[in-house]
């Protein structure tokens, strides 16, 4: 069934919801039809099935029959937090961490970050945002992960800390592995994972990560790339805990 989210002025009262400007301009793009069915995620988890009543050229009008909490939503809450990679890799990193089952997705400055931070902030902030919107109504989500920017690894660290399970994945050194890591931290309610630009991290972030608290993690022999790093170590825990 066609998905849509309350964003954009969409809303839902008295048992209907009310689909406006974008979605409703995609709904046209979709040629609905009075009595097809659709779904209107409320954004925090909550699915409304309802049936198309009133097709207009500025809105989509449909009665909810039913609200029940979205099946795709992982059991954990896990926040992604990304060194800033070059051109058009965070892209990619906010699409397929979106349909994975991250909750939160993050870029900051490292030390071997070669990107700078966009000067028209806002408007690559509403870029992401649109690309997660975008992937989490293609992959059944009930919620649209908010993308954000950190300035440097420190507020990355303080936001890893904020999770019950924070991992630093990291490619050298002494570290466990993230089946070891994730096996004996039995059950917890939030996770967050960190990963380095391109270059990886400075040993003497890896180091201050171990300070902090963070878990210092290897995924294996392979050296991945940056924006494949974030979803292969998302996609372990999502398994890990029973949510793939």
């Amino acid at each position: 069934m066609p998905r849509f989210f309350l964003t954009g002025g969409s809303t839902v009262a008295g048992g209907t919801a009310f689909i406006v400007g974008e979605d409703a301009a995609h709904a046209k793009v979709l040629r609905l039809q009075i009595g097809e069915r659709v779904v209107v995620c409320d954004g925090f988890g909550k699915d409304h099935h309802c049936t198309v009543t009133k097709v207009a050229p500025d809105r989509v009008e449909a009665e909810i029959f039913e609200t029940v909490p979205c099946k795709a939503e992982p059991t954990v809450r896990a926040v992604v937090l990304c060194g800033l990679p070059k051109g058009d890799k965070t892209d990619t990193i906010v699409q397929k961490c979106t349909e994975a089952g991250a909750s939160e997705i993050f870029f900051f400055l490292s030390k071997r970050c070669i990107a700078k931070m966009p000067a028209d902030r806002e408007k690559k902030l509403n870029r992401w945002q649109r690309i997660a919107e975008e992937a989490a109504k293609q992959s059944g989500r009930g919620i649209i992960p908010s993308v954000g920017v950190l300035e440097d690894i420190a507020e990355a660290f303080n936001k890893a800390k904020e999770s019950a399970l924070p991992l630093f994945m990291y490619e050298t050194g002494e570290r466990r592995t993230l089946k070891d890591t994730l096996e004996s931290a039995g059950e917890f309610p939030s996770v967050s994972i960190l990963t380095g630009p391109e270059g990886g991290f400075e040993p003497f972030e890896a180091e201050l990560a171990g300070i902090m608290g963070l878990n210092l993690c290897s995924m294996g022999p392979r050296i991945f790339r940056c924006e494949t790093a974030p979803v292969a170590a998302l996609s372990a825990v999502m398994y890990a805990t029973g949510n793939m």
